[in-house]
């Protein structure tokens, strides 16, 4: 894959998403932002106001109820940016290490949302150790992608996903309370995968940063 196909499948990733989410989406983080720094009791009142209408336009296009929406919307407060997912690419015998979801029995590259106080690289780590079992070092950021270009599904949160190069360092297969499984898979024999975490072409790439430690990290 070139940089070139890698920017174009990119595209048609975020122009496929459907528009009242897109816009739902920014409304809510407009709404968001001006409710954490407006001093004034007038533009508060429209603040919120953006904050229901992003709600009925999400509920409208998702089916969801749009009180249940607005009571999560009104849950975040400060200033909204997007949520981080680390993720871990480690192999063996020229297979991936995935992991096998409790949620929908599909498989992924270990990983979720980041926790706060540790860096993105320990992150990595403690993932591949909660899901996998296994111990593991990382050895390179190899890419910065957009949810929303890259993966299929759509999500109520704008999110980064940070896919990191690991080396193992001890450790053994187990399940989790969040995957069943752990195992090694050839980069032409995947299983199914959990497609809202990790994509076919998201492993391809990795196995080719694997393979070219000198690739630079890919980001959109």
């Amino acid at each position: 894959m070139t940089a070139g196909d890698s920017q174009d499948g990119a595209r048609k990733g975020a122009d496929d998403e459907p528009a009242w989410l897109a816009i739902g989406r920014e409304l809510r983080a407009i709404a968001q932002i001006g409710l954490t720094f407006t001093r004034d009791p007038y533009d508060r009142q429209r603040f919120e106001r953006v904050r229901e209408l992003s709600a009925a336009l999400i509920a409208q296009g998702s089916g969801h109820a749009a009180t249940a929406l607005l009571e999560e919307f009104r849950r975040d407060c400060g200033y909204a940016t997007p949520k981080v997912d680390v993720r871990a690419a480690a192999f063996r015998d020229e297979g991936v290490l995935l992991v096998r979801e409790v949620s929908d029995g599909a498989w992924t590259l270990p990983g979720g949302w980041a926790d706060v106080n540790e860096t993105p690289a320990q992150s990595a780590v403690r993932e591949v150790a909660e899901e996998s079992g296994y111990q593991a070092r990382v050895l390179k950021l190899a890419a910065v992608y957009d949810y929303r270009r890259r993966n299929r599904g759509h999500h109520l949160d704008s999110i980064y996903k940070l896919f990191f190069i690991c080396e193992l360092t001890g450790g053994a297969p187990r399940a989790s309370i969040e995957t069943s499984a752990a195992a090694f898979f050839p980069r032409h024999a995947l299983p199914p995968l959990s497609l809202g975490r990790t994509t076919p072409a998201q492993i391809e790439r990795m196995f080719e940063h694997a393979l070219d430690p000198a690739l630079s990290t890919d980001f959109d």
